[in-house]
C-alpha cells in the first residue's frame, strides 16, 4: 500500500497582503475554536490577538490540537484588556477597525475591507460588549443568515467568512502575473 501524503497543493493565482489581516478575539471561550483560528492565522500569514480574559490555558490540549502543529507559524499577541489592546496596538485605529456582531446593522459583504485591518470577535457566549461596540458604532458588521432560528455562527467559522472576504477583496484589486 503506498503511502500518501497530504501535502497536495496547486500553485493558484492569489496574492497574499504584505501588510497582514489582524484577527482580534475578546474573551475567547472555547479552546478548539481558538486554535481553529490559530491555523487560519498561519494559513494566512494573520496575527492572532487574544485579549484577557481567557477562559483556558494556552497549553489546552484541545486548543494544541485544533491548531496542530502550525503554532511556530502564529504571531501571537496577548493583552490583558481590549483598551490596553488599542493602546499598545499600533496596527489598529479607528478607519482599519471591523467589529463583528449580530447587532450590526450593515452586511460584512459591504466593508471596504484592506490590508492591515483589525477583524474584531467577541466571546462565544456573550459577543462583545456594549462598551467595545459603542467605540466604534459605524465599524459594526454582521454575518447574514436566513434562518431567524440561529443565534449565530461559530467564531472559527465567522472568522474564517470574513477573513476570506476580505482577502477576496484584496485580490480582486490586484493583478496577476503568470509563473512562465
Amino acid at each position: 500500500m503506498e503511502n500518501y501524503c497530504h501535502n497536495r497543493r496547486f500553485d493558484l493565482k492569489f496574492r497574499f497582503p504584505d501588510s497582514p489581516y489582524n484577527i482580534v478575539l475578546v474573551e475567547p471561550e472555547i479552546p478548539q475554536n481558538t486554535g481553529n483560528i490559530a491555523r487560519l492565522s498561519a494559513a494566512t500569514n494573520s496575527r492572532l490577538h487574544l485579549v484577557d480574559p481567557i477562559s483556558f490555558r494556552l497549553n489546552d490540549r484541545s486548543l494544541k490540537r485544533a491548531g496542530l502543529d502550525y503554532w511556530d507559524d502564529v504571531e501571537l499577541c496577548r493583552h490583558n484588556t481590549f483598551e490596553s489592546f488599542l493602546s499598545s496596538s499600533s496596527v489598529c485605529n479607528t478607519e482599519n477597525v471591523w467589529l463583528f456582531s449580530t447587532l450590526g446593522k450593515t452586511s460584512h459583504f459591504d466593508a471596504e475591507y484592506k490590508a492591515g485591518d483589525c477583524l474584531i470577535f467577541g466571546s462565544e457566549g456573550h459577543g462583545l460588549s456594549d462598551d467595545i461596540l459603542a467605540q466604534f458604532p459605524d465599524k459594526i458588521l454582521q454575518i447574514p443568515m436566513v434562518n431567524d432560528n440561529v443565534r449565530s455562527l461559530n467564531l472559527a467559522n465567522s472568522v474564517a467568512v470574513v477573513l476570506y472576504e476580505a482577502l477576496r477583496q484584496f485580490n480582486m484589486g490586484q493583478s496577476f502575473h503568470s509563473k512562465d
